[in-house]
């Protein structure tokens, strides 16, 4: 009897999963597929802005665009990510439909006119409003709405990075503090899996990213210690700096947003007064390379994530806080995108200037920061640190996870997501 019921049990996680691959498989198919057209769309954007230089000043008018979109055909899918955490969290009003293209449209503005933003909202947005549609079509319980919901925030961060072990993780760490959902392990797998390789059959490629540097044990005369520890030293002193990085970037982005709010009685005023911000701050800061993505800059010599990642070019000692404000201020004041990519930036941008001021290897801290600033912020640290392992190889594992696992106790219990979830606190 024990061995038939052993038998019975086998029989239902086969039958479960095949259930759930079929469940998953256009989930994926059409957020990778959403997710490859919002690339494409993104990188024209991006060049047509660096050849037409005169768009930014096109920016204040550009966000009234972007207000009214929402004001006539978004209603609540103006909550994004925020939302298909709360439809997972206690299912209720759904996840519309019309959020998949209307973030894809609004965020490509932000980025043609010169927002500072990043991408990974806007792909999260996609897969999780494909998979409310798909959810209500097929009349779904609340169980597996929840599930199906976290498939969409798996498919679209794995299609949109590159990093479907990532894209998994993610979707299960993201909803709340100091819990995972192990039930959508298996979906949030497969759908992360599929949308990238859907992704990437439509041509789409991501930046490569390259550590040099190899590491040495600390000395020879301690054969067990297969770890240079002032180097861990100097990666837990950059962790804190992380850590206190995603902080300030959370409370500076919702304390724009509420003052904004509070203070701009004109609705559609907010966007503007934001564009001509973020104008002002161009000048203030003599350079456009803080717009946009921040991934490459027109200058091959100029301030990006990957001019991070080696000594030279002009990243300098604030480049990572220049990026902060101008981030906090487009999405603060109702610009449309991903927080991420901007993080990636200001992190990269900060482990560089640490490297130099410790002595340390700068591409390996360009990567720590370009992880562990992510990790703080959203409070992923487990995801974050599968991030450095895909991206950047499994080399560096050790020091990844110490930078990121630091980083997420110092960020505290704020962070970009206000549907995130306190289940375990960090700390007593």
């Amino acid at each position: 009897m024990k061995q038939f019921r052993k038998s019975l049990e086998q029989l239902t996680v086969a039958y479960q999963l095949l259930r759930w691959t079929l469940l998953v498989l256009p989930v994926a198919v059409l957020a990778g597929s959403m997710v490859a057209l919002f690339l494409w769309l993104l990188d024209k954007a991006t060049h047509l802005r660096w050849e037409h230089e005169w768009l930014l000043y096109l920016l204040p008018l550009s966000g009234i665009v972007i207000y009214w979109l929402y004001r006539l055909g978004g209603r609540n899918a103006e909550k994004g990510n925020n939302l298909i955490m709360e439809e997972i969290h206690q299912p209720g009003g759904g996840v519309p439909a019309r959020m998949a293209p209307l973030v894809l449209l609004t965020t490509i503005i932000t980025h043609l006119f010169g927002g500072s933003a990043g991408r990974e909202g806007t792909a999260v947005q996609i897969g999780g409003s494909i998979a409310g549609l798909l959810s209500r079509k097929l009349g779904l319980t609340a169980s597996d709405t929840r599930i199906l919901l976290m498939t969409g925030i798996a498919a679209g961060f794995g299609a949109v990075f590159g990093t479907p072990v990532t894209g998994a993780v993610f979707a299960l760490e993201v909803l709340a503090i100091g819990v995972m959902r192990y039930n959508a392990l298996i979906p949030c797998l497969i759908a992360a899996v599929l949308a990238d390789v859907v992704c990437s059959a439509w041509g789409i490629t991501h930046t490569k990213y390259h550590i040099d540097f190899s590491g040495a044990p600390l000395s020879a005369a301690i054969p067990f210690i297969h770890t240079d520890l002032l180097l861990l030293l100097k990666v837990i002193l950059a962790g804190v700096a992380f850590g206190l990085t995603s902080l300030l970037f959370s409370r500076l982005m919702h304390t724009i947003k509420h003052n904004a709010n509070a203070y701009i009685k004109i609705p559609w005023l907010i966007p503007v007064a934001g564009g001509l911000m973020i104008i002002a701050l161009c000048y203030v800061a003599g350079t456009w390379d803080y717009l946009g993505l921040g991934v490459m800059s027109k200058d091959p010599d100029g301030i990006s994530i990957v001019n991070a990642f080696r000594e030279g070019g002009r990243i300098n000692d604030w480049s990572w806080l220049w990026k902060l404000v101008f981030t906090a201020v487009t999405l603060g004041m109702g610009f449309k995108g991903g927080e991420v990519t901007p993080l990636f930036f200001m992190g990269a941008a900060l482990g560089h200037t640490l490297a130099l001021l410790m002595g340390a290897p700068v591409d390996l801290f360009a990567a720590l920061g370009f992880i562990a600033v992510f990790a703080g912020a959203t409070n992923t640290p487990i995801a974050c640190t599968l991030m450095g392992i895909e991206l950047f190889g499994g080399t560096h594992v050790l020091y990844f996870g110490v930078a990121c696992f630091t980083a997420y106790y110092f960020s505290g219990h704020s962070g970009i997501y206000g549907s995130q979830r306190l289940v375990v606190p960090k700390y007593d």
